[in-house]
């Protein structure tokens, strides 16, 4: 597939996929705006009584287990099990997975009890066997038998709060429209969110702290072309 990455993102703009989020309350604002700029449409529900009418309305479910409490698990339960009923994308991002017995416990049996398309965390959080994306100082994306090595991205990233949880967003958004090349889908969102850190950081002025970088990259996601995605992508495959 020719420029495959640009593909990947107009498809995205094209079917401007529906995500349902369960995710960690201190960044769902900013998750619902990487949603928004890249082309999708976000949904934000955890009460248990209203998530699974809300997962089949959508193509796909992000469970980001960064705030549990006794209220969202059961939501993520219910919300991925109806996901799974009906063919639908589900992403896992276990936070904090090994930080303490009850992160741990939850990412355990929520591997074991609902079916995922992907997991997306640092290199502590992830031991699995779909798609994963490992995202560090390098990015690695893959399905086990092939890795996409990506080298975008900027380290001031990790000075803002939430841009592992908008990751796990924007690859939900991406594997929803392309899901005949999950594993293409998932890479080309891991080069976008660091090449919009990277193009966010280029344009920080004298001044500028934390709060103005993270909304730059949203605005370096909203502005992206495919062509400029193609070109700015750094990665090998493997």
């Amino acid at each position: 597939m020719e420029q495959i990455l640009k593909t990947m993102l107009e498809n995205v703009r094209n079917t401007v996929p529906l995500v349902h989020n369960i995710t960690n309350y201190v960044t769902v604002n900013d998750v619902a705006n990487i949603l928004l700029a890249c082309g999708g449409s976000p949904i934000m529900s955890d009460e248990p009584e209203d998530v699974e009418d809300i997962t089949s309305i959508c193509g796909g479910l992000n469970i980001n287990i960064g705030t549990l409490n006794k209220n969202t698990i059961p939501s993520m339960f219910l919300a991925g099990r109806k996901a799974n009923a009906l063919g639908h994308i589900v992403l896992l991002d276990p936070v904090g997975a090994g930080a303490s017995r009850l992160r741990t416990d939850t990412a355990n049996r929520l591997m074991r009890e609902v079916r995922f398309d992907a997991v997306r965390g640092n290199i502590s959080e992830i031991k699995t066997g779909c798609i994963i994306a490992v995202t560090g100082a390098i990015d690695l994306v893959s399905d086990g038998e092939r890795c996409w090595c990506i080298r975008n991205g900027r380290p001031e990233m990790s000075r803002i709060t939430g841009t592992g949880c908008q990751l796990s967003a924007l690859t939900t958004a991406f594997l929803v429209a392309n899901p005949e090349h999950k594993l293409e889908a998932a890479a080309a969102a891991v080069c976008m969110m660091g090449l919009a850190g990277e193009i966010g950081w280029a344009n920080m002025q004298p001044g500028d702290g934390n709060s103005t970088y993270r909304s730059r990259i949203i605005d370096a996601i909203f502005n992206m072309t495919g062509d400029a995605l193609e070109e700015g992508a750094k990665y090998e495959l493997r």
